[in-house]
């Protein structure tokens, strides 16, 4: 490791409705593990007014000590998700390394300090801290939407931009990593802003668009999104919905993603499976019945359109300190194939994780659904597909030539409904 943020770090949490958080425990490096225990202050609240929750149950319940890890991980899984993408780690990477961070592995820092150095307005409810008593957010504040959409004419007049949206705009593709996004506040709204890049091979950020205005039309629970323009770049704007806005703040929804839920970390991924997944929804969830309908759909529509990033880590849920109910789908992109066949990103049924729908047919029972049923979704986000394709395009003013290359591709391959329709 070539820097580190010392051996400690203390977590705070934004309580249900509160607009401030309050320490909740202590992060300790240890010979390679990060290991937690909550604060007696924390467990103290305990059957008070706004009491305690645990961070995740059964992972980190309520209780004194230090807690044992999950079986092969080296930090609990909800600490985890609170810790920036590959993204905020090349950003990360490059504010501390600077010319030398440009070719740097992320692994090059430490775990602690990812978690320490990333911004406060993490997605989640929970932030990292250096003090257990003062809490000092770090980052300056969103990104104004009209910032955003001025932000040519501002570098033309020599204004500065935030250090956050000069970094997404205008060094995005020289650091590498995931899509280069920026953090947007407009009124009582907040987004993701995902940008363009100069190495993309046909226009991804208007390629996500499409798939989420479709799987909306659908039916199927997912972000509002919308297109704007900055800097001579197209912008994908997607609605948080881990914020909701109050007289005094913000509140903070908590969120646990599914290879948590599943008991995994990122080098045990490739294990996820939407079996199990399916399993502890129908043990764990609110509405179990409406929830799985609305998973399977969501599979049958990524394998639809062609999205077969559907990690675990794109899919998540909230966490009230009682119950997990699923979150709005987010982070459905078609993806580039050479051919037609295609693999989900996770198991479908039993070992097999084929791009088709009669995949999914397989496992239907699992999710509580009859093979009429599941067909009739299949015909149902086929039919929304094919007839909103055009329009959705229109809106988006995507070009002919990325019309051609998604459609029949990405967007109904024929591998996908072979055998099945």
């Amino acid at each position: 490791m070539t820097s580190s943020a010392g051996k400690e770090a203390f977590v705070w949490i934004w309580l249900p409705d509160e607009t401030e958080p309050v320490v909740a425990g202590r992060l300790e490096a240890d010979n390679g593990n990060i290991l937690f225990n909550y604060g007696k202050s924390y467990l103290n609240r305990i059957g008070g007014g706004n009491p305690a929750i645990a961070i995740y149950e059964p992972e980190l319940p309520l209780r004194a000590g230090v807690l044992p890890l999950p079986e092969g991980m080296t930090m609990p899984g909800c600490i985890r998700d609170a810790a920036p993408d590959a993204w905020g780690r090349r950003v990360i990477i490059n504010k501390k390394l600077g010319v030398k961070g440009a070719g740097t592995d992320t692994g090059e820092l430490d775990e602690l300090t990812y978690l320490l150095e990333s911004g406060s307005d993490r997605i989640g409810a929970l932030d990292f801290q250096r003090s257990p008593t003062e809490y000092v957010p770090r980052t300056s504040e969103n990104v104004s939407l009209e910032e955003l959409i001025e932000s040519a004419e501002r570098v033309e007049k020599g204004e500065p931009l935030t250090p956050e949206l000069d970094q997404a705009l205008f060094h995005g593709s020289s650091i590498g990593g995931a899509r280069p996004k920026a953090l947007i506040q407009d009124r009582d709204k907040k987004y993701v802003a995902k940008f363009s890049s100069s190495s993309d091979l046909y226009s991804v950020v208007k390629a996500e668009f499409i798939t989420m205005r479709l799987a909306a039309m659908a039916g199927l629970e997912v972000a509002p999104v919308k297109l704007t323009r900055a800097a001579n770049k197209d912008v994908l704007l997607i609605e948080r919905f881990d914020r909701v806005p109050k007289d005094d703040g913000w509140t903070r929804k908590a969120m646990v993603s599914a290879l948590t839920l599943l008991g995994l970390d990122d080098m045990m991924a490739r294990y996820a499976s939407y079996e199990t997944l399916s399993e502890i929804i129908r043990h764990r969830f609110t509405d179990p019945r409406q929830t799985l309908k609305e998973l399977f759909s969501r599979l049958a529509f990524n394998i639809l359109c062609g999205n077969t990033d559907d990690h675990a880590r794109n899919h998540a849920a909230f966490w009230d300190g009682k119950a997990l109910t699923l979150t709005p789908a987010y982070d459905i992109c078609p993806q580039g194939r050479a051919g037609n066949e295609a693999s989900q990103a996770m198991r479908i049924a039993g070992n097999n994780n084929l791009s088709q729908l009669k995949t999914c047919l397989q496992t239907a029972h699992n999710f509580l659904l009859s093979e009429e049923e599941a067909l009739e979704i299949f015909g149902n986000l086929m039919a929304v597909i094919q007839q909103h394709w055009q329009t959705v395009c229109q809106k988006a003013e995507l070009s002919d030539v990325d019309r051609k290359l998604l459609w029949r591709r990405q967007f109904l391959n024929p591998y996908a409904t072979e055998g099945t329709l």
